[in-house]
Order: structure tokens, then C-alpha cells, then sequence
């Protein structure tokens, strides 16, 4: 064991030697959280405690690899091996796998992603709507998702378009032997509260619980730990949840702060540990941050500090508008790196949406100054990467229609899309796949002998692979590969595209996740589906997670993609009413949260802070005056620093001041020769 518990402080190691009953660990921002949570699972299996029955629930599959990484350093590797860290949508999937037949659906179930979900939603829009009825598909899947997250059911009376896509929605996909992300939780909450023997084995397996996050969790994700957690004896659960209620800020996505606040109601007579020492900032900047905090009347009080002495205070620049508030930036950040000898990546703006981007944007190319922007397209959103893991699900589960109208033109094979939506209307009316209602004699007495030998071939060619990859001892991974090669989607795929290097790059994508199964084949034995399964669970919370580790340069990055990174110099823009709080908040009665966000923006900052408002922006197409944000005066004036931009630029710099700067410069050039 290489695990020192001496290096811990002391609320850190009271919580991670609290091995019995329930425990609330509140850890503020840089408490070191993740720490604290690999050290007491070392503890644990230290203490005897086997390694199969500890289950640690995170929400990033990037948390859950780093939390398994760190605990391989600190105990045998295979011993860690058997823990099981895991995602909470991972863990659905697991515990579906195993049981979900005793809910109507069949094991080999597909996991619909965004862009399925979409495909299913405007196709059952179209079929239902009345002429003149509109809904957009966007917002139909997001009220069917929030409903989920509630535990509501699909309506029955079908009266509204939204309750009657909802329901029909639920059937369609039931039908198609398919789940979406939603159903994942809802099922396994279904499963766990009807089936008590289903219930009591998993129970029985994992007699230790740990939570990652918690603050982020929903209603259903909480019954789910209530159901794991419990136990047949009756004795208290070993259930231990780490969180920060000042950090919960995904109230939007159906994450409920009450959750935590209300941890003693769900778990009674808990042990509660406060982590206040902060490693990662200034005192200047955690006292602003515990100034502003404190505002929010339902919160778990406590206050951050550090060793890291008082720091420089935190400055609130006014600029005259937008444009010159990126400049303003663009150009200091320039400055900066050369006289503190710095690195464009110690650098970060923070902002609310993602339109405050584009001018800083502009003035960082106008620089030359390297930037990384958090979004971009994922590597899953790529046509070739969903066509080729479409064809693999197909090859598993011919009844998935989204995967099947995905490929069964991709390349064109002689079944015209008239035809394509001919079996579609029969399947619906026959209510079966669109799979089967391509086989339906109905369907062949309508088509042309050309068509019908079409549909003929393509059917004979999904069931030869069905029938092959279900095979004992199969090879799957050269199977798969075969099942791509052989389909003619290579010879497509070139020539639907303008150039040979586009080309290139979408077939590399093709053997990007044909090599990624060879990968997944070495470590785990759950084959192809698994390997579905993983791709699909990797889209989890993937907006959080998207291009935060790839490129150099100064990180541009919205206040919540920015929860759980740090960086030394941080400029916080836009302050202002409408913007952070955001306009939506008054209406919504959502002020805390955004004061929350605001909270985790001035804490991601390490050594020094620069929070900016502007009197004028360009927003809605035009010049709006703006108010500053009725935060800034919930900060401590005295660890605030006022700058007005417009008069320190009017202002004559100093000759001593221009002497530095050149000295720094030269010492720079000096250290590069």
C-alpha cells in the first residue's frame, strides 16, 4: 500500500477513515475531493473490506478513469481492478443487461443517442401533428426528458401533440427494443423498486457506496442510490456522498441542490465532514468568493481558506463596450506572457454564453495569440462514426429502425426511399419493426421485381451477420471489420467526398472505431454490444468533457464547462444584469443558481483574477446600454481593485513603466536566443 494517510489533513482523514453509516462529505472548490475519495477506498480495502463489494458512482466516465487511476497507484493493481468506479448510466446499463427482460424489453437493447432520439421524435411529429400543428423536435425531446427525469409517465389521454408524441414516442421505442439516456435511470429505478430479488442481489453485492458529485444528481439518480444503499438487515447504509451545494449548477439539466441540503431526510443520522482548506487559490480570491456565496439563503455554511497567503486583489475592470473589452484582454494577455514569462495556456476567459466568444476570438487572431475554444464537433457526431457503429447495432439488433434507415442506403442499394418509407407506414400499422415490414408479403406485391430482389439481399445480409456474430468463440473484431469491408461503405464513403484528403480523414474515423473495439475486445469480455454500449455512455455529459484536454493556447470557455478545472490567471467577462444573472433567472426564480456559477467561475482562478462589465454591448443585432450585474456589489470593496478602462487607456504611460516593460521584453528575447 502506498496510500499515507499522515498527508491528509484532518477533516480529510476523518472522512476518509469514516468507513460505517452514512456520510456527507461537503468539499468545497480545490479541497482535494478526489483525494479524499481514492485515499478512503484504499482505506477500506486495507481494512479488509473486498474490493467487489465497493462501488464508487461518478458522472464522467473521465472522473470515474482518473478515480481508478489514482487508486491503482496506491494499491495492487488488480485488487483495484475489481473495484468498481463507474458512471451512473454505466452502471444502468449493467443491471438492464442483466434483468431488463423482467420489464418487457429483450437483453440485446439499443441505446438511442441525441441525433436517434431526434430521427424517432420528428418522424412520429410528422405522423401526428394536425395540419397547422407545429412542435420542434428540440424542444419535444426536451420535454420528454424532463418529464423522465421526474418519474412521469408518458400521458394516456394523449389530448395535447406533446403528450400524444410523448406516448407514442414510448411505444415506438419500445417496439424497437431501444432506450434512450433518460429510460437508462428510469428502467433501472423501475426495476429496482418492482423486482425485490433483482433489488436484494444487487444490495447484497455492494455493501459500500460512494458518490461523486452529488449535488449533481436528479430525483431518479437519488432512489437509485436509496435502493443500492439499503439493506436487507436493517442496519445503517454505508452510503458516502461527496459534494458541494455551492457548486450546483445544473439545475436546467434536472439536477436537484435539495439533494444534498436535504442528505439527513434520505439517510438519517449521518456523519457530515466540512473540506474548507483550499489548495488551488489566494485568499483574495476565496474571500471574494465566500463574500458572494453567503448571499444564498439555502446553503450548508462554510468558508474557504488557503495556505497560499493573501495574494493580489481581484480587479473589476469597467470598459466603454464589448470590442474594447476584448482588446483590452487580447492585448494585456500578450503583454503578460512576455513580462511574467508566461505561457498562453496559464491563461483563461470565462464566460456565460457562447456568443461573448467570437470577439475575443477576433482579437486573439488579430494578435496571433493560440486559443482553445471548449465545443467543436465530437468525434461521435461524425457521419462516418455514426454510420459505422449504426451498421454494428443493425448487425445486432435488426429491429433498431434509427440504425437501420441509416444504412440501408449508405451505400444505395436499389431500395428507393419511396419504398423505404412504404415498409415504414406498414410497420407502423403492423406495429412491428421496420426490419420485419420490409419482409411483410404486403410490401413485396407492391414493388418492382428489381426492388423486391433488393430487399432480398439486404435482408439475407443483416441475418448472415446476425447469425455470425451470435456464434460461440466468434472473432468479432474481424468480423466487424469484414462487415464494413464487404458492405461497399468504404468505396461510398470516397466517393462522397470533394477531396482525397477528406477522404483519408473519414476513413481513418472508420479504423478509429474498428481499432477502438480491438481495444475494448483486449480488456473486457462483453463483445460487440458492450463495445456499443461504451460508445454510446461516452456521449454521457460530453459537452463537459469535449476538447477541454486538446490544443494549446489560452482556454476560452463557458462558466459551466469550466466547473473542475483551475487556471492561474483568469479573466471573468461580461458582469452585467442580463447576462451573469442571466436574463432567464429572474423569470425562472433561478438567482441562486447563477450566483452559484458566478461563484464557480471566481474559484477557478488561482493566482490572479480580472472580472470585467461593460456600459454598452452589442447584442440582438444592435448597441444595448448595460446595467452592471447586482452581484459586484455583494463583493468585499476591499479586496477589490476598480479599473476604468477608458480612462487608463486616455491615461500617459510612465517612463519608468515603458523601461520596465522593455527590459522584460529583452530578457525575454535574451532566454530565447
Amino acid at each position: 500500500m502506498s496510500f499515507r494517510l499522515f498527508d491528509l489533513n484532518d477533516p480529510q482523514r476523518h472522512a476518509a477513515t469514516t468507513l460505517e453509516g452514512p456520510l456527507l462529505i461537503l468539499a468545497g472548490a480545490g479541497t482535494g475531493k478526489t483525494r479524499v475519495i481514492t485515499v478512503r477506498i484504499a482505506y477500506m480495502l486495507a481494512q479488509g473490506v473486498a474490493p467487489e463489494s465497493i462501488l464508487a458512482l461518478t458522472f464522467t466516465n473521465k472522473a470515474a478513469t482518473e478515480m481508478r487511476e489514482r487508486l491503482a497507484g496506491m494499491v495492487d493493481k488488480e485488487v483495484a481492478k475489481r473495484v468498481t468506479m463507474s458512471t451512473f448510466h454505466s452502471l444502468c446499463v449493467r443491471i438492464l443487461r442483466t434483468d431488463i427482460e423482467k420489464l418487457g424489453y429483450k437483453k440485446n437493447f439499443t441505446i438511442y443517442d441525441e441525433g436517434d432520439q431526434n430521427g424517432l421524435i420528428k418522424k412520429i411529429i410528422t405522423k401526428t401533428a394536425a395540419i397547422g400543428e407545429k412542435l420542434e423536435p428540440n424542444l419535444a425531446k426536451s420535454l420528454i426528458s424532463k418529464a423522465k427525469n421526474n418519474g412521469w409517465n408518458a400521458p394516456q389521454d394523449e389530448k395535447t401533440l406533446i403528450g400524444s408524441v410523448f406516448a407514442r414516442y414510448q411505444v415506438e421505442l419500445k417496439a424497437l427494443n431501444a432506450v434512450d439516456f433518460d429510460d437508462l435511470l428510469l428502467l433501472t429505478v423501475k426495476l429496482l423498486s418492482e423486482h425485490p430479488d433483482v433489488r436484494q442481489r444487487w444490495q447484497r453485492r455492494y455493501r459500500y457506496l460512494m458518490v461523486d458529485e452529488f449535488q449533481d444528481t436528479n430525483r431518479l439518480q437519488l432512489e437509485m442510490v436509496g435502493y443500492l444503499a439499503k439493506n436487507e438487515e436493517g442496519s445503517p447504509p454505508n452510503v458516502a456522498v461527496v459534494g458541494d451545494d455551492d457548486q450546483s449548477i445544473y439545475g436546467w439539466r434536472g439536477a436537484e441542490v435539495s439533494n444534498i441540503l436535504e442528505f439527513e431526510q434520505h439517510f438519517p443520522n449521518p456523519t457530515v465532514i466540512k473540506l474548507e482548506q483550499n489548495y488551488r487559490s489566494t485568499n483574495a480570491i476565496l474571500n471574494t468568493a465566500n463574500a458572494l456565496i453567503k448571499n444564498n439563503p439555502r446553503r450548508r455554511p462554510k468558508k474557504l481558506w488557503s495556505g497560499k497567503g493573501e495574494g493580489d486583489k481581484i480587479r473589476l475592470v469597467q470598459a466603454p463596450n464589448d470590442r474594447e473589452e476584448a482588446e483590452f484582454i487580447a492585448n494585456e494577455i500578450q503583454r503578460r506572457k512576455v513580462e511574467e514569462v508566461l505561457e498562453f495556456e496559464h491563461f483563461a476567459v470565462l464566460f456565460r454564453m457562447n456568443a461573448q466568444s467570437r470577439l475575443l476570438e477576433e482579437a486573439f487572431r488579430e494578435r496571433q495569440i493560440p486559443y482553445k475554444i471548449v465545443g467543436g464537433k465530437s468525434f461521435f457526431d461524425r457521419r462516418e462514426v455514426k454510420d459505422v457503429l449504426a451498421y454494428a447495432a443493425c448487425a445486432l439488433n435488426a429491429d433498431d429502425d434509427v440504425s437501420l434507415l441509416r444504412i440501408i442506403n449508405t451505400p444505395p442499394r436499389g431500395i428507393s426511399a419511396a419504398v423505404v418509407e412504404r415498409a415504414l407506414d406498414l410497420s407502423i400499422r403492423h406495429k412491428c419493426s421496420l426490419f420485419q415490414g420490409l419482409q411483410l408479403p404486403e410490401l413485396q406485391r407492391t414493388v418492382t421485381p428489381k426492388a423486391a430482389a433488393a430487399i432480398a439481399a439486404f435482408v439475407s445480409q443483416m441475418d448472415h451477420w446476425e447469425t455470425k456474430l451470435n456464434e460461440p468463440l466468434v472473432d468479432q473484431v474481424a468480423l466487424f471489420r469484414s462487415l464494413i469491408a464487404e458492405s461497399g461503405y468504404y468505396e461510398d464513403l470516397r466517393r462522397s467526398c470533394k477531396t482525397p484528403d477528406e477522404a483519408h480523414k473519414r476513413e481513418s474515423g472508420v479504423r478509429d472505431v474498428i481499432e477502438g473495439f480491438g481495444r475494448f475486445s483486449e480488456n473486457s469480455t462483453d463483445g460487440l454490444r458492450g463495445y456499443l454500449d461504451s460508445m454510446a455512455l461516452r456521449q454521457e455529459k460530453e459537452e463537459d468533457e469535449k476538447d477541454k484536454e486538446q490544443g494549446s493556447g489560452v482556454m476560452l470557455i463557458t462558466l459551466h464547462a469550466s466547473k473542475g478545472l483551475e487556471f492561474p490567471h483568469c479573466y471573468l467577462v461580461g458582469l452585467e444584469e442580463g447576462i451573469l444573472p442571466h436574463d432567464r433567472s429572474k423569470v425562472e426564480g433561478t438567482l441562486d443558481e447563477e450566483r452559484r456559477l458566478l461563484y464557480v467561475g471566481i474559484t477557478r482562478a488561482q493566482k490572479t483574477l480580472t472580472m470585467t462589465y461593460c456600459f454598452n454591448r452589442f447584442r440582438f443585432g444592435g448597441v444595448v446600454p448595460c446595467n452592471p450585474s447586482s452581484f459586484i456589489k455583494e463583493l468585499d470593496p476591499a479586496l477589490l481593485e476598480r479599473i476604468d478602462l477608458q480612462k487608463m487607456l486616455s491615461a500617459p504611460v510612465e517612463a519608468p513603466v515603458v523601461k520596465s516593460r522593455f527590459a522584460a521584453m529583452r530578457a525575454a528575447v535574451e532566454r530565447v536566443k
